[in-house]
């Protein structure tokens, strides 16, 4: 089985940093090819906020654009989401994800994110 391991959430004042981290392990046969970043807050339906390719390319969400950065490692089959500048509307569980080369689509298992104002 493939498991995902979200870390690095946690509670910050509005305009603080957070880096949150994505790691993949367990029967990976495959190369991963997108991982990225959602978000789910209450009462809201899950949001992307960041994606990046196995070759780098990056997405995000207009309302974090500027201020959130994804990168990742591929030796170590892990993903990034560096968050500045945060909001109170940042707050939400941020979950990762994975697609896998004939393999499927992963989910973490989130990792909350508290911003105060």
């Amino acid at each position: 089985q493939v498991q995902l391991v979200e870390s690095g959430g946690g509670l910050v004042q509005a305009g603080g940093s957070l880096r949150l981290s994505c790691a993949a392990s367990g029967r990976i046969f495959f190369s991963i090819n997108n991982m990225g970043w959602y978000r789910q807050a209450p009462g809201k339906q899950r949001e992307m906020v960041a994606t990046t390719t196995a070759g780098g390319t990056t997405n995000y969400a207009d309302s974090v654009k500027g201020r959130f950065t994804i990168s990742r490692d591929n030796a170590k089959n892990t993903v990034y989401l560096q968050m500045n500048s945060l909001k109170p509307e940042d707050t939400a569980v941020y979950i990762c994800n994975a697609i896998i080369s004939f393999s499927g689509d992963y989910w973490g298992q989130g990792t909350q994110v508290t911003v105060s104002s």
